[in-house]
């Protein structure tokens, strides 16, 4: 291809980027001065934007919401969406998360597939379109944004303060093309605990979960049992754990008995790919010998209203259309104490439902004393297969891989496509390929990083020469 041997050229810095920028550990943390959604997410802006600087780009850094890299000029402006900013990094990892080591020419690290890796492959990809003087009819502007993880404000914040983008796309789902992505909503359902009654187990505590849209791979329960009744609370747990075979380990702490659960991480828009270590341990409790008051009425709800099931059909949610498919409902996060329990919930519904119709839904089956809090949401989107963004992508990816069979599809993932007009998701990762964002162990192929550059150069040199 075109660019394919200026890319080889740039492989050892490609590889070298990529392991920098994967040091940062760009979970939003506390906003600072410069830095609105934390220190490591600035310092992976700041590492970008300088790269991108040596490179000769024109750069600006919009207050430390997002950041962007620009080449070329003209009227229209193609836009390369990618984000910086990675969920949490869970526990269980082979390799440090935020080492970027190699391993089996794999680079390892939160983000090395989603998003980090891929922006790389963007920014060279661009630099070996510079480098070889070729003439564009569009500008090209790379934006670094810094929250897609957490909720879009890097988003928000370009959107007020720059110009749109007229086409384009986000390397941040799958090859070969995305053309619907499934609405997302996410909320709290909170509940004050008002009724207390004495019994032979007290909650002292249940929590776990690191974000809404992630399946949990942990959870843990610390119960304070009466001295007399322990022995056969203990006995009653292991047999529930033998009896629904999971990955479940029970403590005796003294007074206490803590009980861990460990499930199976996996991006909250598949959780059907991961094991609910939340729900898990939800319905162990359920069937335990607590007083029946608000901290039982709490956690029975979940157990029968959702359960191991990610449909959401106990709650009348089983909706699905033709072009995206079924909703999915992944409980992430959960917080108990004697006071209070707070569950945050990420849905994922078909293109041609609305968010009214399924928060209608959810506040219909809620008990009184059920509270329930919009966090976020995102409308669905679909692109005619047929449009000349989507043909102009599919070629380049056809030429690229001699893949002509696989067809473009529809994710209930939310990316950046969803940002502007033209836009749609274009990989990284290929059909067939492991699904790795929010698991453990993250990594990208070396191969598979230095392809996604030769793809992206094509795409942005045929983007901007429609």
């Amino acid at each position: 291809m075109k660019f394919d041997a200026l890319i080889e050229g740039m492989a050892g810095d490609i590889i070298k980027s990529t392991q920098d920028v994967l040091k940062y550990r760009s979970v939003q943390g506390e906003p600072l001065p410069g830095a609105p959604f934390g220190e490591g997410v600035k310092g992976s802006l700041d590492y970008v934007l300088s790269l991108s600087e040596k490179m000769g780009f024109e750069t600006k850094n919009l207050d430390g919401y997002v950041g962007y890299a620009q080449y070329g000029d003209g009227d229209e402006m193609v836009g390369i969406l990618v984000h910086l900013d990675v969920v949490p990094e869970g526990d269980g990892w082979t390799y440090p998360p935020y080492s970027g080591e190699i391993h089996d020419n794999r680079i390892y690290g939160r983000g090395a597939i989603d998003d980090k890796g891929p922006a790389i492959a963007c920014l060279y990809a661009l630099k070996a379109i510079k480098d070889s003087g070729v003439s564009l009819k569009r500008k090209v502007r790379i934006i670094f944004g810094t929250n897609e993880e957490s909720g879009w404000k890097d988003i928000e914040y370009y959107k007020k303060h720059e110009i749109y983008p007229d086409l384009g796309f986000t390397p941040d789902a799958n090859f070969p093309l995305i053309f619907a992505e499934k609405g997302i909503l996410t909320f709290k359902i909170k509940m004050d605990f008002e009724t207390k009654k004495e019994g032979h187990i007290f909650l002292k505590h249940l929590k776990g979960g690191n974000a809404a849209n992630m399946v949990p791979d942990y959870c843990e329960a610390c119960l304070s049992v009466n001295p007399d009744k322990k022995d056969y609370i203990k006995m009653l747990v292991l047999k529930m754990i033998n009896e629904d075979n999971v990955n479940v380990k029970l403590l005796d702490r003294g007074d206490d008995i803590l009980i861990k659960s460990y499930g199976i991480s996996a991006h909250g828009s598949t959780p059907e790919k991961g094991v609910n270590a939340i729900m898990q341990l939800i319905m162990i409790l359920y069937r335990l010998d607590f007083a029946r008051d608000d901290v039982y009425q709490f956690i029975s709800y979940f157990a029968e209203k959702v359960g191991m099931d990610y449909t959401g059909k106990n709650m009348s949610l089983n909706i699905s259309d033709d072009i995206s498919g079924g909703l999915t409902f992944n409980i992430g996060v959960i917080n108990v104490d004697d006071k209070k329990g707070t569950v945050e919930i990420n849905i994922r519904y078909p293109v041609t439902a609305s968010r009214d119709t399924v928060e209608s839904i959810i506040k219909r089956h809620l008990p009184e004393k059920f509270n329930y809090v919009y966090l976020n949401g995102f409308d669905p989107i679909h692109v005619s297969t047929n449009s000349v963004l989507a043909q102009t992508l599919l070629k380049v990816y056809r030429q690229s891989t001699g893949d002509d069979v696989s067809n473009p599809i529809a994710i209930g993932g939310g990316t950046y496509a969803r940002a502007f007009k033209n836009f749609v998701a274009f990989g990284p990762v290929f059909p067939g390929g492991a699904e790795l964002a929010h698991q453990k162990d993250e990594y990208i192929e070396i191969e598979h990083l230095i392809k996604l550059a030769k793809i992206y150069s094509m795409a942005i040199y045929e983007l901007s020469n429609i």
